[in-house]
């Protein structure tokens, strides 16, 4: 029965979500993670608080009236709630932020459906895949509706865990457009609480054409986790490698269940 449930809703949201596009202008974003297909228990409900800050970014806004991310603040609550052992929903609300000029700025909403392979933390070989649905205010996107398909494939050696994340971002103008973003985790688990990983958060551009090596966008995060029995902490560090990266990015997630 969940088998053939997690078949139907994987083809209906493949079917929605594949009909977009992806926009050539990198907006700023809320949520620097990467999905490792762990989810709440049926029943419970989690809080996920993301908060992001760029002490030294791009000093130009990524198209006309948007917010410039050098010194810029981006955060959303994440409000997850476990369905079943394979499904999560989603919803990130409100999306905000505070640029270096001008006050506290409300930035959208997001909802989002995650399908993955039920107790992922334990198993060796794992994967799931995320679909996502944006409002989006116009300082912080140029496209009002937007979305992202996330596939999630991960391995675990031991010790050692690999997560890939070959995500799609669109924003409904067709297919050709679709913007190729994948993200990589490659974490080291020192023991059930604490855990360092390095990440990397890349975007190549339209799957019809990638951008050329000095306008992609690639960043290279340094991550500890701390999994706690009040909260689960993850903070990082991270640094652009191309001049259209922003250049020091840190990052603070704290979850817990209610």
């Amino acid at each position: 029965m969940a088998s053939g449930l997690w078949r139907a809703a994987m083809s209906s949201f493949v079917s929605v979500g594949v009909l977009g596009g992806a926009s050539l202008a990198k907006a700023q974003t809320d949520e620097i993670q990467v999905y490792t297909a762990e989810i709440a228990a049926p029943g419970v409900l989690n809080l996920t608080l993301h908060n992001n800050y760029t002490p030294d970014g791009i000093k130009t806004p990524a198209f006309p009236g948007a917010i410039v991310s050098n010194q810029s603040w981006n955060g959303v609550p994440e409000w997850a709630y476990g369905v079943a052992p394979w499904m999560e929903a989603g919803l990130y609300l409100p999306l905000y932020s505070a640029p270096e000029k001008g006050g506290l700025q409300l930035d959208g909403l997001k909802l989002r459906a995650l399908f993955v392979t039920p107790d992922a933390a334990k198993q060796s070989f794992f994967y799931g895949i995320n679909f996502e649905f944006s409002f989006n205010s116009k300082h912080w996107d140029p496209h009002t509706y937007t979305s992202e398909i996330r596939p999630i494939v991960g391995w675990r050696f031991g010790k050692v865990d690999l997560i890939f994340n070959p995500i799609l971002d669109n924003t409904w103008t067709g297919v050709s457009k679709l913007t190729f973003a994948p993200e990589t985790r490659l974490a080291y688990n020192f023991s059930d609480t604490w855990a360092v990983a390095a990440e990397e958060y890349d975007e190549f551009g339209p799957l019809r054409h990638f951008d050329q090596g000095g306008q992609q966008q690639h960043e290279l995060f340094g991550v500890v986790d701390f999994n706690g029995k009040l909260v689960n902490v993850e903070v990082g560090a991270g640094f652009g490698l191309t001049s259209t990266t922003d250049y020091f990015t840190l990052k603070l997630i704290l979850s817990k269940d209610l």
